[in-house]
């Protein structure tokens, strides 16, 4: 009676802080799900974000560069937490168009360049910059040819290094195509969220909703030099006719005490292209065909050698289980001295594993890790993670992770309550499970946080930011951990089908190590993993969109069935050559598919990041991959223990031992 008192008052507990946080907590919405409407001549200001590169992975700030600055001042843009960690900074520019208005503009001319400003744009330059604008939340594209293959960019160059030339020149003209579809405003009451937050379309608006949706950016750069005298008597955005020029000595050199002018050009086209098909263009994957049928055959015979190994170890353990339960007590009697394999370990397969509490921990947060992405990915399967919601992807796993805090005290309690046989200790666990992982990535963080603030790129987090992060994992992970690992304690410890001898039995030496073997199985999980992890790496690196979370909802669907098959059938084997100790081993049978996944990452970065040229971009990329293959082996050791747990403990309370 007392136990289900408790029982019910801890539920009680559960349910009114949930009831508290979602009070505290502000409503949300989906930037970009909102169609915004211009009327002719409406003026729309373009955004700038943080320069980007693929040679270094350093972002830098758009007006670190001796660009054009707004008429009122520069003013940074609300960004959310996944944006603040990504190295993000969004601000306002100077480039302003008017709606079905094609013009071409003066923009402004810059003071004589000192040596700094001509090293930093030649720095810029050579690094292979690009500098990313935004109209209506869309990112600017250009198109280019090479080989004769017509690829598509986000963002244009700071400046270009001709093949024939020693020279640097810079991008000092804009010629921008926005695409415009003619909406007719109906009179239904549209409710709404737009990039600015929550807007309301009523009866008043309808005029205002009849209007032009922006539904396509495209930019075609060029240099151009001018004559300073005649560029500075004018003002901004007087109109000024410019073509592109064919020849390098009529383009803008980067030079000292040169004064570089800025201009660019506006053209509006109609288009049958509608709003919601508007990212289509920027989602469009080289080779897709290529890219669907390699991660289906990849599938279809990781399923099929699953199923086979599944199969036949069944089979197996059915027969042996069938042939014991068969035969009468007095052959049983008999059998009994004469048993071999699993069955002889029978009084130690229960055993206390060693370091039972950093297993009990890992468990946790593997547990905590796994429902983060499985929720997240479902998320992004069903569309609610758009890529034209910059930085949400992260910001949600933020959020999932910390409040999944509750699981993983539960599940790491849980164990250790089993494993011991009492709950002494599980406040010590709670806080373990709490500061285990993001212990791991603080450190990782911090250290590529120096590197980053020695290069005076935005990547580095704020103080500001860290301060944010704590108060999150203290304020909210850190209780619902600790009420996890209390409702743990509520629970009755799973109990064991047999007993534990007091002396541990003798393990007969192997031919091989078994750390071999178990290394050795990470191949299989990997083997599903291995193309579209070649897709993400590409999306984070080189900056390409990736929004094919329904494959990877079945990627991860198959993972979790491998990873699980590959540890059931190590335990069995380790199990059949009297090794009772399969606790870490089943860990890491499914588990080790981390260590393949970093080396597979140092070979992306040694053969398709050729091009990165600093020590310090080499240090941010194995450092984040690190981070990535530590969440890997949590989550696939967990799943891969569970598995090999239950296992076990139905084997052997399936077979009758005295």
């Amino acid at each position: 009676m007392a136990f289900s008192l408790r029982s019910k008052s801890a539920y009680w507990v559960t349910f009114i802080y949930t009831i508290l946080v979602s009070h505290a907590c502000n409503g949300f919405y989906l930037p970009g799900s909102y169609m915004h409407t211009y009327s002719t001549g409406e003026e729309i200001y373009a955004k700038v974000n943080s320069l980007t590169s693929i040679e270094t992975e350093l972002p830098f700030s758009y007006y670190s560069l001796p660009y054009c600055r707004p008429p009122r001042g520069i003013k940074k843009s609300a960004e959310n937490l996944g944006e603040l960690l990504m190295g993000d900074q969004i601000d306002n520019s100077p480039y302003r168009f008017r709606m079905n208005k094609n013009e071409s503009v003066f923009l402004c001319i810059t003071s004589p360049l000192s040596q700094h400003e001509v090293e930093l744009l030649k720095q810029r330059t050579r690094d292979l910059y690009q500098v990313n604008m935004i109209l209506d939340n869309l990112p600017a594209m250009r198109y280019s040819e090479q080989n004769g293959v017509k690829i598509q960019w986000t963002g244009f160059p700071v400046g270009y290094t001709p093949s024939n030339s020693k020279e640097d020149y810079i991008i000092n003209h804009l010629r921008f195509r926005v695409l415009v579809h003619e909406y007719e405003g109906t009179g239904v009451q549209v409710i709404g969220t737009g990039e600015e937050g929550m807007g309301v379309i009523t009866e008043a608006d309808k005029k205002k909703a009849s209007g032009y949706e922006i539904v396509g950016f495209e930019v075609f750069p060029c240099s151009v030099k001018h004559d300073p005298e005649a560029m500075s008597k004018l003002h901004m955005y007087d109109n000024f006719s410019v073509n592109c020029p064919g020849k390098l000595d009529k383009s803008q050199i980067i030079r000292e005490q040169e004064r570089v002018s800025f201009t660019y050009s506006v053209e509006f086209l109609k288009s049958d292209i509608r709003w919601p098909s508007r990212w289509d263009a920027y989602l469009k994957m080289e080779g897709d065909r290529v890219h669907w049928f390699s991660i289906m055959n990849s599938l279809m015979v990781i399923f099929f050698l699953a199923g086979i190994v599944f199969v036949i170890f069944l089979r197996t353990v059915r027969r042996d289980l069938t042939r014991y339960e068969e035969l009468d007590k007095e052959a049983q009697a008999q059998m009994n001295e004469e048993l071999s394999g699993w069955k002889l370990v029978v009084g130690d397969v229960f055993r206390e594993p060693n370091h039972s509490k950093l297993l009990c921990v890992m468990i946790g947060d593997g547990v905590q890790i796994t429902g983060m992405a499985v929720v997240t990915i479902v998320f992004a399967a069903l569309g609610f993670m758009s890529p034209a919601s910059r930085g949400m992807l992260l910001t949600g796993m933020i959020i999932l992770y910390l409040f999944l805090g509750t699981t993983a005290g539960y599940a790491g309690v849980r164990l250790w309550t089993t494993i011991k046989g009492t709950s002494d200790g599980w406040r010590s666990i709670s806080w373990s499970v709490a500061c285990f992982f993001p212990g791991i990535i603080f450190v990782i963080l911090t250290a590529l946080n120096f590197l980053l603030w020695g290069s005076k790129s935005t990547g580095a987090i704020p103080i500001s930011l860290y301060f944010i992060l704590l108060s999150l994992w203290f304020c909210i992970s850190v209780p619902l951990t600790l009420l996890g690992g209390f409702l743990g304690t509520r629970v009755e410890p799973i109990q064991y089908p047999v007993r534990t001898n007091q002396i541990a039995r003798e393990i007969p030496a192997r031919k091989y190590p078994s750390w071999l073997l178990i290394f050795g199985a990470g191949t299989l999980p990997f083997g599903t993993l291995f193309i579209e992890l070649f897709f993400i790496l590409s999306s984070i690196w080189l900056g390409r969109f990736y929004y094919v979370f329904g494959f990877l909802l079945i990627v991860l669907s198959l993972l979790v069935i491998v990873c699980a098959e590959v540890s059931v059938v190590l335990t069995y084997m380790h199990l059949c050559v009297e090794d009772w100790q399969w606790w870490w081993k089943a860990f890491f049978a499914s588990g080790s598919v981390a260590l393949y996944v970093f080396l597979y990452s140092i070979n992306y970065l040694v053969f398709d990041l050729r091009s990165l040229s600093s020590p310090v971009s080499a240090m941010l990329y194995l450092g984040y991959s690190l981070i990535i293959a530590i969440a890997i082996m949590l989550s696939t050791g967990t799943i891969g223990f569970l598995t090999s747990f239950y296992f076990v403990h139905y084997l052997f309370s399936s077979v009758k031992i005295d």
